[in-house]
């Protein structure tokens, strides 16, 4: 393991990184904005060597050192891990290529950033454990993952039962929706503990760092990944990740961190739970199943570098199916024809480039999509 304190990069201003997670910018008398503008700046510039978990590399260098290389194994040790994930997205828009300051996913990421640069990068970055944190961003590093992980996790079951959802874009998202709030943490001493008000929820959150430090997590997040270089698309998506008047994929990682909240037993109201569902499609019933199986703990599965081609109804219908349901109990469940129910798998076998349903199976489970 690798525990230099160097950052992965140097501070885009040109300023010595701060070090240290909960600390604030020294005493200066300034104008109050002036001041809080330097705080925020002195935030941004620490968050150059926030670390990586040391689980998290070794299971990147292992995918790397896999013959052949295993593309689902890094893209899992990468997507979770702010310290690795933003490490690649930044390498991979920053290089002279066409796609530069376009690339929103790490399975696009991986596609232009080589092995051997993913190496230098697991290599060059400091990297910290639950067992010892002694240096800055510790406890910050792990709590950012597990809500990361099951924010991701909650994206992946809502992209079951919707079509045409970018589970890749929102899975970067959802890695970079919160690096407001580790800004914050390290600008206003007490945050949040002395700021937000105990047992509130994400929306009560919100309003109160507006009404207390005039800006939010959300805000703040969007800044700095638009200064990261990163694409626009990520910056939106983090910066309107709670706001009422959005698009479905906004929409989608509003509801995912909601859910993502509730399995954490965090305060979430049940109002604004149905009406960013119902907003986006998503009936009582499946927000039921949803919240229910959030709590369940999802083994991980392969994941292939390739989006799934299927839609989410088409996913419904093979899950069905890999369950050893028939035409007429899918039908049932779903609510279909039958008629429509074969339509559905015709159009899976073609997707997938399978014979009958026992090989259409397999290869959506052998690409991690089942």
């Amino acid at each position: 393991m690798n525990h230099s304190a160097a950052p992965i990069f140097p501070p885009t201003s040109g300023a010595p990184a701060a070090s240290g997670a909960r600390t604030t910018s020294s005493a200066i008398p300034t104008r109050p904005n002036e001041q809080h503008g330097r705080r925020l700046t002195a935030a941004f510039e620490a968050l150059e060597g926030f670390p990586a978990l040391a689980e998290s590399q070794t299971r990147l260098v292992a995918a790397l050192d896999a013959d052949p290389v295993d593309p689902s194994a890094i893209i899992a040790a990468l997507e979770s891990d702010l310290g690795l994930g933003l490490g690649v997205l930044r390498v991979a828009n920053r290089l002279d290529t066409t796609s530069s300051g376009r690339i929103a996913s790490i399975s696009a990421a991986i596609e232009v950033v080589t092995p051997p640069s993913l190496r230098v990068l697991a290599e060059r970055t400091r990297t910290v454990d639950f067992f010892d944190r002694a240096g800055s961003w510790g406890r910050e590093a792990d709590a950012h993952r597990r809500h990361v992980a099951a924010v991701q996790a909650a994206i992946h079951r809502i992209a079951a039962i919707l079509d045409d959802v970018d589970v890749e874009t929102l899975c970067s998202a959802a890695l970079l929706h919160d690096v407001g709030k580790l800004v914050l943490l390290h600008a206003h001493a007490g945050y949040p503990e002395k700021v937000l008000p105990r047992d509130a929820t994400p929306e009560e959150r919100i309003v109160a760092e507006r009404r207390e430090l005039g800006v939010d997590h959300a805000l703040v997040g969007g800044v700095l990944v638009r200064r990261w270089g990163l694409p626009r698309e990520l910056a939106r998506l983090v910066e309107r990740h709670h706001a009422d008047d959005v698009d479905r994929d906004v929409a989608t990682l509003r509801l995912a961190d909601l859910i993502a909240h509730h399995g954490h037993g965090d305060e979430v109201s049940p109002q604004v739970l149905m009406r960013v569902a119902r907003s986006m499609g998503v009936d009582a019933a499946q927000l039921r199943a949803l919240l229910y199986d959030q709590a369940i703990p999802a083994t991980r599965r392969s994941r292939s570098s390739a989006p799934c081609p299927l839609s989410g109804r088409e996913m419904e219908v093979l899950r069905r199916l890999a369950a050893g349901r028939v035409y007429k109990q899918i039908a049932s469940e779903l609510g279909l024809s039958t008629s429509t129910v074969r339509t559905h798998l015709h159009n899976i076998y073609g997707k997938l480039g399978a014979v009958d349903r026992a090989q259409a199976v397999l290869i959506a489970v052998e690409r991690g999509w089942l």
